[in-house]
């Protein structure tokens, strides 16, 4: 006998703003390298040429900083999910770990701290565990998924009640 399917009463996936496509990126190597060929030239020009190996370093990791910081950031994400067993969030930080929490969706309540530097943070309080979610969401962003979560968790506690004799 299977078990029976929990009800996905709110779900959220959040993941960073990805910077550059491939054409994007293609672009930035281009007018990069066109940049470092005008040093590259005058070094050149003034007999300097043992510079070169070193500009051409320097646009290699440059380039290579930018690829691994997308690849890094195409991997962040984050899942809130209520359901009527809890609310679970799930956070696959950078190197692909993931931490998954639960608390009762019952007792859990959303916090919105406007005040706090980088826009704020979006915090959940459960039974004197908190955890904070959105870390990388701008702060309309994170208003708008409290705002959610608050009505989620509300609908979620107000019980629903099917009794046949009042058909």
């Amino acid at each position: 006998m299977a078990p029976p399917q929990e009800t996905i009463l709110f779900e959220a996936i959040s993941t960073p703003p990805q910077s550059f496509s491939a054409r994007g990126f293609r672009v930035l190597a281009g007018l990069l390298i066109l940049a470092a060929l005008v040093p590259a030239g005058v070094f050149f020009a003034l007999g300097a040429w043992p510079v070169l190996p070193f500009i051409g370093l320097e646009v290699g990791a440059a380039l290579a900083l930018l690829l691994w910081h997308a690849r890094a950031s195409r991997r962040i994400s984050e899942m809130v999910l209520l359901t009527d067993a809890g609310l679970s969030i799930r956070h696959v930080d950078h190197r692909g770990r993931v931490v998954r929490s639960v608390l009762d969706a019952y007792w859990a309540k959303v916090d919105l701290d406007e005040a706090a530097p980088r826009a704020g943070r979006l915090l959940l309080k459960s039974r004197g565990r908190v955890l904070e979610i959105g870390r990388h969401l701008s702060a309309p962003e994170k208003t708008e998924l409290a705002d959610a979560l608050r009505g989620a968790l509300a609908r979620a506690r107000r019980p629903d009640f099917d009794n046949p004799q009042l058909r």
